[in-house]
Parts: C-alpha cells; structure tokens; sequence
C-alpha cells in the first residue's frame, strides 16, 4: 500500500464489560487497561485508534486526553456529537489537546441519533439534523483557521471568537482532521462540503466505488471550497494463520453471538441510520460476499463495524484491503476481539502486508 495510507484501530469506551466479545473483566474500562491499549498500538505500527461516543459511556474527549498524556505517538481520533458539544468549545478543547500533544488530534463527527434529552438538547427530522451538523464543521474550521470570527447561522453563531491556543499547520495538514460518516442523501451533501475524511463501513466493493464515485461527483456540483475528500473504511478483521482457522473461528463467533442474542454487539441497533441498513440488508444476498466479506454477524448482532468482517489469513485480509485502497480509500480503522490480543496479532501478521513488508515473528508480547 502506499506512504498515503494510514491504519487506526479502535479502542472501546463503553462502561459495560465484554465489549463486541471482548475480554470480561472489571478493569476493562480503567485508564491503566484503555492505556496498555493505546500502549500496545504504538508498540505495534499503528497510527491511534478511534475512540467512540454515545450518552450513557464515559466522556469520549476526556479518555483520549487521558490517553494522549500517557503517550508519544498515539493519535486518538475523537468522537463528538453536535448537540453534545457547541461549536466554539469544541473548536477549544481540540485545539488546546492538539497543542499539548504535538499535533495528535483528529475529530470525527457522529451525527447519528442519541439520547439527546439526557444532555439537554433536542433536534427535528433526519435534513435539520444535517443541517445543523454542516453549520458546525463550517464554524469549527472557521475558528481554527480564522481570527476574531464573527458567525450568524440558523443553529450557531459567535462574534468576535477567537481561540487559543492558534493551531499549528504540520506537514501540510491545517487543522486537525475532520471525519464525518453517513449514507442518507443528506449525509452525503455534508460530507461532499464540509468532511475531511469520509467513513464508510465494510460494504462490497462495487457499493464503495459507486459511493466514492457519487461524493466526489457532489464535491463537484455543490462547489466544495476545502482540499479534495479522503476516504476511509471502519471493518471489523479477523486474521488468523491460516484461511481455514480464520473461517472456522468466524463461525464460531456468529455461534456464540446467536446463542447470547448478540449480547454485547447492539451498539447501533436502538435506531437503524440508513448506513446501518445497508450492511443489515447484505445478509439477503449471502453470507459471504466479495472474496471474504462474512455478511451473517449482522443477522445475530452485528453493529456498526462489527456487522461485516473481513475473514482470512493475514494474506487473505491484506488482499481485500489493498482493493478497497485501489478504490481510492486511505485511512483504515480496524479492530477485532479480545483487542489488546488483536492488536499485537493484526499488527506484526497484517500490517506489514499492507505496507508491503514482510510479516514479523509473533514472539514478543503486548504489555497488560
């Protein structure tokens, strides 16, 4: 793959043990756990991790801070809710974040459906929620980018803002990263305008080109102002030493998923967003789609990235994502259960096939 392409994992924030399958233990959300995680990241090639949000786990800005401070290298990619968070002190935090730690920031912007009320806000249908989360990326570059701001909109405004600390240009990049993810039309018209980085979820192929190919068509015909959009994937990986294994773990796991009721994977089935139903539907076309998409998670649990897998060897995997990346995707975050096991695994079998280096020997261990 080439230099552009950059690999995140995922680390979980949920006050609830046994995340999508992961380990069951008390300490699984202490700052000394989620730590050995980010740890065992930069230990193992990766670039950071995806940390998510949604009312009711612990707050996502203050765990990647945490985090942050316990790391060089590690770059969290931040996930916030308009609504949750107002323009201007989000523009704030990250900037004072991303100057305490070297440029390590990066922002994804969740406008999926929560429980609102809980914090106090409240919003109208599916086109005024996107409505609102365009006049927030707009005034939250304009406040990184821009000084004493002034901004009159229908959801937002500020006069006179500025914020400090000014962030750094570094190597090109003006402002951290903003990533945005969708499928509704709305979604889409967004994303063409005001994303950085558009995520899309393990879909096939064809379905990933066709959408690479409708936002870059809107990018054109809604006049983007800001540098080309970059795309990336969220898919869950299951990598094993051999093909044979790797299906058989598989099953295994859609097994056990079935006979708890997918206990633990529900992360996004309260409310069904468009994207969430498009993975839902693959299941009627096949389990397994492409090469070694596995499409029956989703019909036992599933969620978000966790509704279809990536299965295989390391030489397996590496291969199907080295085709998402001719399709024009760059920025990769992965995860697979028991995670702090998965990173170490993933890291020294896969990531070395994707930067087209030799696997290393799994003889060293992740720190606990």
């Amino acid at each position: 793959m080439t230099e552009a392409c950059e690999f995140l994992w995922y680390i979980p924030n949920d006050v609830k043990p046994g995340h999508r399958g992961d380990s069951a233990t008390g300490d699984h959300n202490s700052l000394d756990t989620l730590t050995s995680h980010a740890l065992a990241l930069e230990r193992f090639g990766w670039k950071g991790a995806l940390i998510g949000t949604g009312w009711g786990r612990p707050d996502t800005f203050t765990v990647a801070t945490s985090l942050a401070a316990r790391t060089t290298t590690f770059e969290p990619l931040v996930a916030i809710r308009p609504g949750y968070w107002r323009p201007a002190n989000l523009a704030s935090a990250a900037a004072t974040l991303d100057h305490l730690s070297g440029g390590r920031v990066r922002i994804n912007i969740v406008s999926g459906q929560d429980d609102l009320a809980a914090y106090g806000d409240a919003e109208g249908d599916q086109a005024q929620r996107y409505a609102r989360t365009r006049e927030f990326m707009q005034l939250v570059r304009k406040l990184w980018t821009q000084e004493k701001v002034s901004f009159s909109g229908e959801y937002f405004s500020v006069s006179n803002s500025t914020v400090q600390p000014r962030i750094l240009q570094r190597a090109g990049r003006a402002h951290p990263k903003l990533y945005f993810g969708g499928a509704s039309e709305a979604a889409e018209r967004v994303a063409a305008t005001e994303a950085d980085v558009q995520l899309f979820w393990g879909e096939p192929l064809a379905e990933i080109a066709q959408r690479i190919a409708r936002l870059k068509s809107l990018s054109g015909q809604l006049g983007r102002e800001i540098a080309p959009l970059e795309f990336g994937l969220r898919i869950t990986t299951l990598v094993r030493d051999s093909t044979e294994q790797a299906w058989a773990d598989a099953e295994a796991k859609v097994a056990t998923m079935a006979k708890n009721n997918g206990a633990g994977w529900h992360d996004h089935q309260n409310f069904v967003a468009v994207g969430q139903r498009r993975l839902l539907d693959l299941a009627e076309r096949g389990d397994v789609l492409d090469d070694n998409l596995y499409t029956a998670p989703g019909k036992v649990g599933g969620g978000g990235a966790g509704t279809t897998w990536l299965v295989g060897s390391a030489a397996d995997v590496a291969r199907s994502l080295k085709k998402y990346r001719d399709l024009g995707i760059t920025k990769f975050i992965l995860s697979d259960t028991p995670y702090l096991a998965e990173i170490e695994r993933q890291g020294l079998q896969l990531l070395p096939l994707l930067r087209d280096e030799p696997p290393v020997s799994q003889t060293s261990s992740a720190p606990h």
